[in-house]
């Protein structure tokens, strides 16, 4: 794969995720779902933007990943260039695509949602471009929306601590640049071999 395929690959992935986030931020309530499957539902819902929802305390929590991850991205990108001229295998620059679309979809949401949105609620639908935005530059919310609650019902009593109760697998909620993050490093960890090949 040659560094302008390379490009090409993170900007459709780019424009997937950020069709995607918009449309369900300008056309769904806070917390709406739509079942699609069973197994697969559309549930909006947005976080702070770390990993399963956790945040970092204080007023420059959210400041302080929004930058360490722009200078993460710098990493990631001089990564994929050095790949892609020492002619590593496809397996390495595929994976680091994957996360560098991700990384950047939603440091996009980061940096400019809060800026460019208004208040997404349970009584209301943000519109895009608002005079009355939620946020600051930095301080936007990153939109999720794809829920597999795969399995629901009741833990064997066998199980310790968890016996009896009610559970339910999987719960995360996540969007395209997450799934694509995922995927790479899924890439590097299952073919590793081939990834980093000399």
């Amino acid at each position: 794969m040659s560094i302008k395929k390379a490009y090409l690959f993170v900007f459709l992935i780019l424009l997937i995720d950020q069709a995607s986030k918009v449309y369900v931020k300008t056309n769904f309530k806070m917390f709406d779902e739509v079942t699609v499957f069973d197994w697969f539902q559309i549930k909006f819902i947005e976080n702070e933007g770390m990993a399963w929802g956790i945040e970092l305390p204080g007023d420059y929590g959210k400041l302080f990943l929004t930058l360490f991850r722009i200078v993460a991205v710098g990493g990631i990108i001089w990564w994929l260039w050095d790949s892609v001229k020492k002619n590593a295998s496809n397996y390495l620059r595929v994976a680091i695509v994957l996360i560098l679309a991700g990384a950047i979809g939603n440091i996009i949401d980061s940096v400019f949602y809060g800026v460019i949105f208004n208040e997404s609620t349970t009584q209301q639908v943000a519109t895009i471009f608002s005079d009355q935005p939620y946020g600051t530059a930095f301080h936007g919310k990153v939109v999720d929306m794809f829920y597999f609650p795969i399995w629901r019902g009741v833990l064997p009593s066998w199980i310790p601590i968890w016996g009896g109760q009610e559970a339910s697998f999987f719960n995360a909620i996540f969007n395209v640049a997450d799934f694509a993050i995922s995927t790479g490093f899924g890439i590097l960890l299952v073919f590793n071999k081939k990834c980093f090949q000399s």
